[in-house]
């Protein structure tokens, strides 16, 4: 069965004996590893399937939560160090693909990112949507329904909304907050976005704008649904993510 790796920022959903490639998956604001288990059905036998737990949720509940991106990145990047070179996709959804490509820069500039082949950046433009610099948990919570992330019934109990509402709200600030660098150089790593086709928050406009972060090739993937459309297409967007795409024509 898929279990966590003694590491603090990975969690691993498959184990293969000899892995031939790495599918590593960032969550979304408020979200957590587990959101990528199911993804272990659809992946290859010989994919190692890991997913990004940031501190504050689950098997890091009682931990420190981190509230800016700087940080966060440079501490997922340092351990991801410390994994054995594999063929390697990230996979980012929402505020996950900001910290992805935060992430994957780092290791570019350590000179370590040589065997990462594609940045799949979801559910986001390269610059996100502006937020509130304050938001009530009233707004917060209403943020989150409206973009389908969280059942309603969850902020309904009192109990379960106190534990969410501390993850929610760090999350909400870091992802309004950062800014990212214009002066940032680019990706070599190819970049694949994918988007809903009713997303609230990224039109597919927008996301193709994520072509100018890279010096690879770029294609743009616009599915069926909202801001989770890759909840009922967790399998299409499981193969998406590992298969070669056909870049945008120039």
């Amino acid at each position: 069965m898929p279990s966590s790796s003694p590491s603090t920022y990975v969690t691993r959903h498959t184990r293969p004996e000899h892995p031939a490639r790495r599918l590593v998956c960032f969550p979304h604001a408020g979200g957590a590893a587990s959101f990528f288990r199911p993804w272990a059905r659809y992946v290859d036998p010989s994919v190692e399937l890991l997913a990004v737990q940031y501190p504050g949720r689950e098997n890091r509940f009682r931990e420190a939560l981190i509230p800016t991106m700087n940080p966060l990145a440079s501490a997922i990047a340092d351990e991801l160090l410390t994994l054995p070179p594999l063929p390697t996709v990230f996979f980012g959804h929402s505020m996950g693909a900001a910290v992805a490509y935060e992430t994957l820069l780092r290791l570019q500039q350590a000179g370590a990112a040589a065997h990462i082949a594609r940045l799949c950046v979801s559910g986001r433009s390269p610059d996100g949507a502006a937020g509130p610099a304050v938001q009530t948990d009233e707004e917060l919570v209403e943020a989150v329904r409206c973009l389908g992330g969280t059942h309603a019934a969850v902020f309904d109990d009192p109990d379960l909304r106190e534990l969410l509402m501390p993850a929610i709200r760090n999350d909400y600030h870091l992802i309004d907050s950062y800014r990212r660098r214009t002066d940032a150089p680019l990706l070599h790593a190819d970049v694949h976005a994918l988007t809903g086709d009713r997303d609230p928050r990224v039109t597919p406009e927008e996301a193709a704008g994520w072509s100018a972060v890279t010096s690879g090739s770029f294609a743009v993937t616009v599915l069926e649904g909202d801001h989770f459309y890759l909840v009922p297409a967790a399998e299409r967007v499981t193969r998406l993510t590992m298969e070669p795409v056909e870049p945008l024509p120039v």
